[in-house]
């Protein structure tokens, strides 16, 4: 516990000093884009390596083996797809938000307006996994395993999250995220060295012993090394799953918002190579330390623990290290979750503040200042909104929360911004119908698919409503909200675009020329 106050004790001080240089809108959205490459890539790595990433993944890896690196595998390729798609494009045409870039060239009221839902919607799936993790992981610490005291853990994290955001805006933001990756890739090659010396340093003797055990299981015996264990009975889910894993990184809008945070193109791409580097290495880790939980904690433990398959991580530090490993473990995992909720709140918050108040509703005559103080109250309602949903999804394990966030950011935000980074014809029509079609096909899929009801491990295990068989939508919104785009720029009928305007976006997000300007302004 002292671990864990120390830490964030720590934190609060660096968030109060980086306040202090908060003057402007810029300053409070994106920090004053005063951080550099190498800043922003730890940060971007800090905001990415999520409670998701450490302990759903090693969890995931510790109970269903092989398919649960699939996780780790997706969440990295997804990595390249933003780097070469949108990182470099996004810096150069926006300003602030995703919306900024897909209203550049269209109209903007109804599509800022579309955007800033699907930023909402995608932050609040996105918030409600860290939340749930919060929960388990300090449940596990305090050994509170009744609901009342999970739900309390939860709203002190919502509150702290809160004071983060209001007092220190996307700087302190950005210092707690560049802090916590590099304690959380540092503990994480601890452990990942310390269970490899255990087994003499060979990878194989560890792999072969979690086969041996996985495979002499008493209830269900399985092969960890072979694939299909989780998703052998339907590979379709799979792919789902997969595809959004894989797109729904480059849709996600407090990822994209990192990019704004540096002051060129050219560093923008310099801290997308750093947060390969780092997100690449901690996955090669997860392998290591999931396969480490299963050999030296065993599923049983794992899945009996409070916090279930979340515990993963924390009980392999207390085999390996006793009380002191776990508490630094578990401080760092926390602080993940902290670093990465304050991250989604503050995308949240200026997307409603700059997005819909200043833009939609006060039609662009709003102060910078007054737009920071609906953003901050914004804060205060989202902190709210997300106690209250992290307190509905305990137990739930987090990759998989997190996983169902990057179908809907693949289904509503990455078709729309393809189409208007390389697609001269298409048109704000189009715009609407695969933001509005992708946001709410994915979340029809997910209300009526066995996640939410029909089997014992479903949000609401007593009803069942379960039409759509798969778990994750991605394999049926994706290509629809794709193909709305392209119906509804072609189809006769609609407002012309101003090709001037076009032409404007691709020299500027080409070459960066008119993005420095808006900035020193």
């Amino acid at each position: 516990m002292s671990i864990f106050l120390a830490f964030v004790a720590v934190t609060m001080f660096v968030v109060i000093r980086a306040s202090k240089n908060n003057k402007s809108a810029a300053d409070y959205y994106t920090g004053g884009r005063s951080f550099t490459g190498s800043q922003n890539g730890m940060a971007i790595a800090g905001d990415y390596l999520s409670a998701a990433s450490f302990l759903g993944i090693t969890g995931a890896i510790a109970l269903s083996g092989y398919d649960g690196f699939l996780y780790s595998i997706g969440f990295l390729v997804a990595w390249l797809v933003a780097l070469l798609l949108v990182a470099e494009l996004m810096r150069n045409t926006g300003k602030f938000t995703m919306a900024d870039v897909l209203s550049f060239r269209l109209h903007q009221r109804p599509v800022r307006l579309a955007a800033a839902i699907s930023t909402l919607v995608v932050c609040f799936f996105y918030l409600l996994a860290q939340m749930a993790g919060a929960g388990g992981l300090v449940s596990l610490l305090l050994g509170i395993s009744d609901k009342l005291g999970q739900s309390l853990v939860v709203a002190v994290v919502g509150v702290l999250m809160v004071v983060y955001v209001l007092v220190g805006g996307m700087k302190g933001t950005t210092w707690v995220q560049i802090i916590k990756a590099g304690l959380l890739i540092a503990g994480a090659a601890i452990m990942t060295v310390w269970v490899l010396a255990l087994n003499g340093f060979d990878l194989s003797h560890l792999l072969a012993q979690a086969q041996q055990i996985s495979t002499t299981l008493p209830e269900k015996a399985y092969d960890a090394l072979v694939p299909g264990h989780k998703y052998g009975a339907n590979p379709l889910d799979f792919i789902s799953l997969g595809l959004a894993l894989v797109l729904g990184t480059a849709g996600l809008p407090h990822v994209l918002m990192r990019f704004y945070t540096v002051p060129t193109a050219k560093e923008a791409r310099k801290s997308v190579v750093w947060a390969i580097w780092l997100i690449g290495i901690f996955y090669l880790f997860t392998l290591v330390l999931g396969f480490g939980a299963l050999v030296l904690v065993g599923p049983d433990a794992i899945a009996k623990a409070p916090g279930g398959v979340n515990s993963a991580a924390p009980l392999l530090a207390l085999h390996l290290g006793g009380p002191i490993l776990m508490g630094i473990v578990s401080a760092i995992a926390f602080a993940t979750i902290l670093a990465v909720v304050a991250g989604l709140t503050i995308t949240a918050a200026t997307s409603f503040a700059h997005d819909i108040y200043a833009n939609v509703i006060k039609r662009g005559t709003v102060t910078p200042n007054a737009e920071v103080k609906i953003a901050r109250r914004t804060v205060l309602v989202i902190g709210f909104l997300a106690i209250a949903g992290g307190i509905g999804v305990q137990g739930q394990n987090i990759a998989f929360l997190v996983a169902l966030a990057f179908a809907v950011a693949a289904s509503a935000n990455l078709p729309t911004i393809i189409y208007s980074l390389y697609w001269r014809g298409f048109r704000t029509r189009g715009a609407l119908w695969s933001m509005y079609g992708g946001l709410a096909s994915s979340i029809i899929l997910i209300a009526l698919s066995p996640v939410v009801s029909g089997t014992p491990t479903s949000m609401i295990p007593d009803a069942n409503f379960a039409i759509f068989p798969l778990n994750n939508p991605g394999i049926v919104s994706i290509p629809l909200a794709f193909a709305l785009g392209i119906l509804g720029s072609i189809l006769p009928g609609g407002k012309k675009e101003n090709s001037w305007i076009a032409a404007e976006m691709d020299v500027r997000s080409l070459t960066g020329h008119g993005a420095e300007k808006e900035v020193h302004h």
